[in-house]
């Protein structure tokens, strides 16, 4: 009898990549996990249960067929582990590393959920795809026969990047339209080199240069062209914007100078990860090295702001949320790699102001919090606990708020562009159809502040539904 390759899950613990000492992965910017080797990849992909209904991809946006290519790594078929892995996901080395697994797949597995500890899903998916790319098994899009369609794609993110893969290897003629210099959008300058190194997004973005791709960088839509000559150029349009403006704090104080955004403190320090000369870095407008750092918020920004700070060098660096630990929306396994790193969560503590001293923020005015009742959402609300106020020393405050949508109907004079009361596109979620002819919209755009496999989701259907759109369209020419 074929020895049983899986379900070794009651043998063998769960073990993750081993993660770098925290007093020397606060010194750089590089990821802080290494590599499974070879043999510790299949070992933990042989733990998979083979589940007859597999919870961890019916929690996965993707869809992906996370138990075959675990059976397909566990038994040394590589190459047919990545192909099953990229068929679902157009950028699985990227989700690999930045997807909140313990929210979506692993925190779905059935051995999880009997005591077993889950399988190391994450870690095995970037492991197999960083393989792929060492073995030269990724290629560019190379189309059985090009097609005279073209596709403008306003946003190089996640989502615009995941329809321009799919529309090239359908053959469709695709450019990408981006207001950054380089190509990536939060993937490069959102998300810090600790999570994602940026050659990973660069090698990604050469790929789909060398697949056909065109790149118009630096250009502002509105500015640089109009929509409306957008659409005359392509056969359609896909609006993958992201969301980038900054929901902000409103209280006294709040003009000093040291009091900054999440997404400007961030772009700054990527940019600085590239080699680049940044002025707002340089002045120590933008730059944490010997400064107090409060950061307020609990999200996923909130701690790429608080651990960027840590190795910026700054003499203390304070997260303040008003709600405790188990109630933040940011992720467990990056809370602990900050604390790890030597942040301080304030929980339960909310600003009210900002003290000042030459118009230099000196001091965030806190407000604590104590847990009311459950609101609608079953979310207990915070509620303020008078006369428990104090100031929280600070020379820099960050702001992670979240995002909201820019106004996009005024900035690209577009009245009939479709909006929702919260500013976002609507637009159909199973093909990113809006109203305007030829106008699709994916991503953040459309769902609001959200995870990058969701924009990849997006992206990928709506290439899908562009094809069929363009498919329709020749068959009824030839039909004629």
């Amino acid at each position: 009898m074929a020895k049983q390759p899986m379900l070794k899950f009651v043998k063998i613990d769960r073990d993750m990549p081993e993660k770098r000492n925290a007093d020397t992965r606060r010194e750089d910017f590089d990821e802080i996990y290494a590599e499974f080797a070879a043999a510790k990849a299949a070992e933990q992909a042989s733990r998979c249960s083979q589940c007859g209904v597999p919870y961890c991809q019916s929690h996965c946006p993707l869809q992906n067929n996370i138990p075959d290519w675990l059976r397909l790594t566990a038994t040394g078929r590589l190459e047919e582990a990545y192909e099953t892995s990229q068929a679902t996901n157009t950028f699985p080395e990227i989700c690999g590393r930045i997807c909140p697994q313990d929210r979506l797949c692993e925190g779905n597995c059935v051995i999880e959920q009997s005591g077993h500890g889950t399988v190391t899903i994450g870690a095995v998916e970037k492991y197999i795809t960083d393989t792929a790319w060492d073995k030269g098994w990724v290629k560019p899009a190379s189309p059985l026969h090009e097609r005279g369609e073209s596709v403008g794609i306003i946003g190089a993110g996640p989502g615009g990047l995941a329809a321009a893969d799919m529309l090239r290897r359908a053959g469709i003629q695709v450019t990408v339209y981006d207001r950054y210099d380089r190509a990536g959008g939060l993937l490069t300058y959102g998300i810090p080199g600790f999570k994602l190194e940026k050659d990973v997004v660069m090698r990604r973005n050469q790929l789909l240069a060398d697949g056909g791709v065109t790149f118009v960088q630096n250009c502002n839509i509105g500015e640089d062209i109009s929509f409306d000559e957008l659409r005359a150029k392509h056969d359609a349009v896909v609006i993958a914007t992201g969301v980038y403006k900054s929901r902000d704090l409103e209280m006294p104080g709040s003009g000093a100078k040291g009091i900054v955004k999440a997404i400007d403190f961030l772009t700054v320090s990527n940019k600085r990860s590239f080699g680049d000369t940044v002025p707002e870095f340089d002045s120590g407008e933008l730059n944490a090295e010997g400064k107090r750092v409060v950061v307020i918020g609990g999200g996923d920004t909130a701690m790429d702001c608080l651990r960027t700070s840590i190795r910026e060098g700054a003499t203390s660096v304070k997260c303040l949320y008003r709600r405790d630990k188990a109630n933040m929306p940011g992720s467990q396994r990056e809370t602990q790699n900050a604390e790890e790193e030597g942040v301080v969560f304030e929980w339960l503590s909310a600003p009210k102001g900002f003290t000042d001293a030459d118009g230099s923020v000196n001091g965030v005015m806190v407000q604590k919090m104590r847990l009311g009742q459950p609101d609608a959402t079953g979310r207990q609300a915070p509620e303020v606990i008078e006369g428990a106020d104090y100031v929280e020393e600070a020379d820099l405050v960050i702001k992670a708020l979240g995002f909201e949508p820019e106004d996009l109907p005024t900035l690209w004079g577009q009245p009939d562009l479709p909006v929702t009361r919260w500013g976002t596109i609507k637009a159909k979620f199973t093909t990113g159809e809006t109203d305007l002819d030829g106008v699709y919209a994916v991503g953040d755009i459309v769902r609001g502040a959200s995870l990058v496999v969701w924009a990849i989701k997006d992206g990928r259907d709506c290439a899908d539904a562009i094809v069929a759109r363009f498919n329709a369209a020749a068959a009824s020419v030839a039909a004629e």
